[in-house]
């Protein structure tokens, strides 16, 4: 399965990650992406940018080294009803969404108010990707998330990172999560989750658990920039 587009990048802005849009974006070119997600983390999070960055994000230019740059944010979920720390007025200009759980901002560890808030986030009309649900830190009730998700068209990440550098001990969570998807067609976006430039694409380990289960190519969003766009602007995204 060949994947064109990355859906979860980071740039300097987001506090604990080493690269500039412009590096991300070289990388990505060497490595034949045509587009890359600048999803930097919500304010919530440690180090994070203020408010202010994501509503200045239309001075980034739409192509950068030849990739196309997608603007978004990588939202945190603070509460159980799934609320976000980015106010609808910001997302309402932002072309994608993620929304995660992170230790950092969000208090609860538990099946039942993890559940719900991954529920109320997808239930969200702004939110169109569930970040690294299968981070054991936060277990989930997988029947119940996922059905959601598929109700509202929501896509849960595959998230490479969580393979290789974050949150040890995802790959069994990943994998049923996956198993999942794939049996009752549930959409998948795959992230890379960079935090330095040469993490831009790299979607091995991701790739492995999407094969193993055998997820129809067209259940991922990441295989044709033509349905990643089309997906955005059936829920009135990329606007400009």
């Amino acid at each position: 399965m060949k994947l064109v587009l990355d859906t979860h990048t980071h740039t300097i802005a987001s506090g604990h990650a080493y690269s500039t849009i412009i590096e991300n974006a070289r990388e990505a070119s060497k490595k034949g992406l045509k587009l890359i997600c600048m999803t930097d983390h919500g304010p919530c999070m440690f180090g994070a940018p203020h408010l202010y960055y994501f509503g200045n994000l239309k001075v980034v230019p739409s192509i950068i080294e030849g990739v196309e740059i997608i603007k978004g944010v990588e939202a945190n979920i603070i509460d159980t009803n799934g609320k976000l720390d980015i106010p609808d007025r910001i997302l309402d200009d932002l072309d994608i969404v993620i929304a995660s759980l992170h230790e950092a901002c969000f208090e609860y560890r538990d099946i039942g108010s993890n559940t719900k808030a991954l529920i109320n986030a997808i239930k969200n009309p702004y939110v169109d990707i569930i970040g690294h649900s299968g981070n054991p830190l936060f277990p989930i009730d997988i029947d119940e998330v996922l059905l959601a998700a598929k109700e509202y068209d929501t896509h849960i990440e595959i998230n490479n990172s969580s393979f290789i550098v974050s949150r040890v001990g995802s790959c069994e969570n990943c994998l049923k999560i996956a198993q999942k998807a794939a049996k009752i067609g549930v959409r998948i976006s795959v992230g890379s989750d960079a935090h330095i430039a040469f993490d831009i694409g790299r979607f091995d380990k991701a790739l492995e658990i999407i094969e193993k289960v055998r997820i129809n190519e067209d259940m991922v969003l990441n295989t044709s920039v033509d349905k990643f766009k089309k997906y955005l602007k059936g829920k009135g995204k990329l606007k400009g």
